[in-house]
């Protein structure tokens, strides 16, 4: 039942009280039964002093209320009597309900007991259940720990260990914080480092063994790619040795140069595996930069071991090990930095060749400063360039080494000069002074067309016998080789023009060196004229011999010959051809004065003219014919026409010298003429020298014995007076001194002309011509 609504109440009426106090005794009972703050009401009662007045409203308004709560206990009362009696009979329906409830849950339960035991048995199998559950996830979990563990054991006795790093890196980073078993936990988690421990050392050992091998796998490569180098560079003086000799130009196959070929076979001589592996695993292991620490800190450690030369072994023994080694160490390093994946960087390879740069020049300039062998610092040389041939191609500097070697160029060629000093003077000493007999033809290519020594493109007949003697090729293939050897050190070492430094070296070797003992070999050893002629023979031929050597030197340079001969000098041996002219003359000479020895034997006051000239000029005549036809075998024609005109200039002089000597103390006009027989017979000789004289050199040739033959024609004048004319004398008698004339004439004055004649032809006439004569002495005493 529900209860009634309240409703908000009036409060009672009063009556007999005023209006004021009924208004306040309705608002107390409007405020009491509508629940507001009786404050207000409190406040203005004390306020006013009147309590009993609030007192007597509230107890007006209690008796009010008193019966209106009794007409509503009445109501809720019947309401509640009401109640009872329901309820009363509501109470046997109750106990039949019960009754049957009871009967029921009797029933129920004897039904449901043996569902309830199943009930138990059914909670505690699916306890059961749900442990099993989790024991297999924990068995599979732990088996699946376990399998792992044994794939990195199996990758472990495999050698794979990144593949076990992988494993026991899953195992910890996500089944191990899982596992349910703490003995495999446990286990698992000491057998982690153990692990990690075990595969560090083994690739450590790896690397260790690598390092170790590659060393030797260092030094193989680099004589590979050294020899490679080599290979190409030959390959090119071949191909520019057969353009020289086509004397044209034309394009390489590319089968004769292969870059790639020498690079691929580089890069197939190692293998970086071992490295690569444990900079891998190492990587796996959270050690990058500690492992290409200390990778770099080997490397370095090599690179200084490898850089020092071993006091033990000769440096020219061990020098392609040592550039090998050094060679092979940055082709090796270069791959790295390519391949590396960062495992060395560009910087680090810098600073190592900075260091082996340094080293490297170190030890060249410790060891060239030691050399005292120009093939030696050759053969270092050319190692060292084809070094630097190799490395440039893998982007290394190598200007360094080029200045090392070319601040040596000239101690170099210094030592190479000495050498061929020596060389010189040996082969020098065992020249025999004889013409070279050459019976093959390989003999004469090899001896006079290889220096281009022939006068002529059609090859003679042999045996052939050459113009010059051993001495002569000897020398050419010693001069030939220096320009090589020159050459081949300012080749390949950074200088492209390097000509002038060839021809500088090659004019003091041809000036200094071979003059030199070209002259100290005429002064010493030469002694008769076929040695002397043989000798001014060879000068000749080295003449053509040093066109060769500076066409050879312009070639090999890769010089243009027109460049070449446009700077040609002079001839750099002209001290000795001089010096083996003039011993040529003087022995001739010493020659010729044993045969004017004769003249001593000659009757200069005879009144008879000889006839075929005096003995001492046939003999002297015979000789020069006899000369001039050995001569021309093996003399050039210039040569043997200086010669010949000084002997004859010396076969003059000698007639003058024994005119104006104390051997002859007069002359009669006889011996006048036999000395005009004996010029004539000079004169002819001259003349016969056709083949080898033009008309010209044949007139020039006689101006050897001009002076003679004006004596001769002044003596012979009917007015020997007119030698005191000017311009008779320029004319006629130019060559002839005023003494010496004086001298000759005084001899050839008739004796009836002196003093002591007189006395017998006192009354007789004087000859025109002794007149003459005696004139022109006179005149030539008071010029003198």
């Amino acid at each position: 039942m529900q209860s009634p609504k309240p409703r908000r109440k009036a409060g009672p009426t009063t009556n007999g009280l005023d209006s004021a106090e009924k208004l306040d005794e309705l608002l107390i009972s409007s405020a009491i039964c509508n629940g507001e703050d009786l404050g207000p009401f409190v406040r203005k009662t004390f306020g006013t002093g009147k309590p009993e007045t609030l007192l007597h409203h509230l107890k007006l308004f209690s008796r009010s209320k008193e019966s209106e709560i009794e007409e509503v206990c009445k109501a809720h009362y019947q309401d509640f009597i009401h109640a009872v009696d329901d309820l009363k009979s509501l109470l046997s329906d109750v106990e039949s309900l019960k009754s049957a409830l009871s009967d029921s849950n009797s029933k129920l339960q004897s039904v449901a007991a043996p569902l309830l035991s199943s009930l138990d048995s059914l909670v505690e199998a699916g306890t059961v259940s749900n442990n099993v559950d989790l024991a297999i996830g924990a068995v599979k979990h732990c088996v699946r720990v376990a399998e792992i563990a044994s794939r990195a054991n199996r990758h472990l006795q495999g050698g794979s260990f990144y593949m076990a790093l992988k494993c026991v890196e899953l195992i910890e980073s996500e089944l191990l914080e899982k596992t349910p078993s703490s003995t495999l936990k446990r286990m698992i988690e000491k057998r982690i480092p153990e692990i990690r421990g075990y595969v560090k050392r083994r690739v450590s050992k790896e690397l260790g063994d690598w390092l170790v091998e590659i060393r030797v796998v260092c030094r193989n490569l680099g004589q590979l790619a050294i020899g490679e180098a080599s290979s190409s560079r030959q390959r090119e003086e071949e191909v520019r040795i057969k353009q020289k000799e086509a004397e044209c130009v034309y394009a390489l196959n590319e089968e004769d140069i292969d870059g790639d070929e020498y690079e691929s076979s580089d890069d197939d001589a190692f293998d970086l595996t071992p490295l690569y592996r444990a900079y891998h695993i190492h990587q796996t292991l959270s050690l990058e930069d500690s492992f290409k620490q200390y990778y770099f800190d080997n490397r370095e450690l090599q690179l200084k071991s490898d850089s020092q030369v071993s006091s033990m072994t000769p440096f020219l023994e061990s020098h392609q090990t040592f550039f090998a080694q050094i060679a092979g160490f940055f082709i090796v390093e270069d791959r790295v930095l390519r391949t590396g994946g960062g495992l060395i960087s560009k910087m680090e390879v810098e600073f190592l060749w900075d260091l082996a740069v340094t080293n490297m020049c170190a030890v060249l300039e410790d060891q060239f400063s030691r050399m005292q062998t120009a093939n030696h610092l050759l053969l270092i040389k050319d190692y060292v360039s084809l070094l630097g041939v190799s490395l440039r191609r893998y982007g290394y500097t190598v200007d360094p080494l080029l200045e090392v070697l070319s601040k040596h160029r000239d101690k170099y060629h210094e030592l190479l000069l000495s050498d061929c000093r020596t060389q010189m003077a040996e082969a020098l000493s065992a020249d025999k002074f004889e013409q070279m007999l050459m019976k093959k033809e390989y003999e004469y290519s090899m001896n006079v067309l290889s220096f281009q020594l022939q006068t002529s493109e059609i090859a003679p007949a042999f045996p052939y016998i050459a113009p010059f003697s051993t001495a002569v090729p000897d020398c050419c293939r010693i001069v030939r080789s220096f320009v090589e050897d020159s050459v081949s050190f300012m080749s390949h070492g950074g200088q492209l023009d390097f000509y002038d430094v060839v021809k500088k070296y090659l004019d003091r070797l041809l000036g200094e060196v071979l003059d030199e003992a070209l002259l100290k070999l005429i002064s010493s050893s030469v002694h008769v004229v076929s040695q002397a002629m043989q000798v001014a023979a060879n000068m000749a031929v080295f003449e053509r011999a040093c066109d060769f050597f500076f066409r050879h030197a312009a070639q090999l340079s890769g010089v243009p010959l027109r460049m070449a001969e446009r700077g040609r000098r002079h001839f750099p041996l002209t001290k000795s051809q001089n010096a083996a002219e003039e011993t040529l003359s003087g022995l001739l000479k010493k020659k010729i004065d044993g045969f004017m020895i004769l003249v001593e034997n000659v009757n200069w006051t005879s009144d008879d003219v000889p006839q075929g000239g005096n003995e001492y000029m046939n003999e002297v005549i015979i000789y020069l014919e006899t000369l001039v036809s050995t001569a021309q075998q093996i003399l050039p024609a210039k040569v043997l026409k200086r010669v010949l005109r000084d002997v004859i200039a010396h076969i003059s002089e000698r007639i003058f010298g024994t005119l104006c000597g104390d051997l002859v103390k007069r002359l009669s006009m006889a011996a006048i003429k036999g000395l005009d027989m004996d010029v004539q017979l000079l004169d002819s000789f001259t003349e016969q020298l056709t083949s080898l004289l033009t008309e010209k050199e044949a007139n020039e040739m006689k101006t050897a014995f001009v002076g003679i033959r004006q004596m001769i024609n002044l003596l012979l004048s009917s007015h020997p007076e007119k030698f005191l004319n000017p311009v008779i004398r320029e004319r006629s008698y130019h060559a002839l001194d005023n003494r010496k004339v004086a001298t000759v004439s005084e001899k050839l004055r008739d004796p009836s002309d002196s003093i002591f004649g007189t006395f017998g032809a006192r009354g007789s006439r004087q000859n025109p011509k002794n007149k003459s004569l005696d004139t022109l002495i006179k005149r030539l005493r008071d010029v003198s």
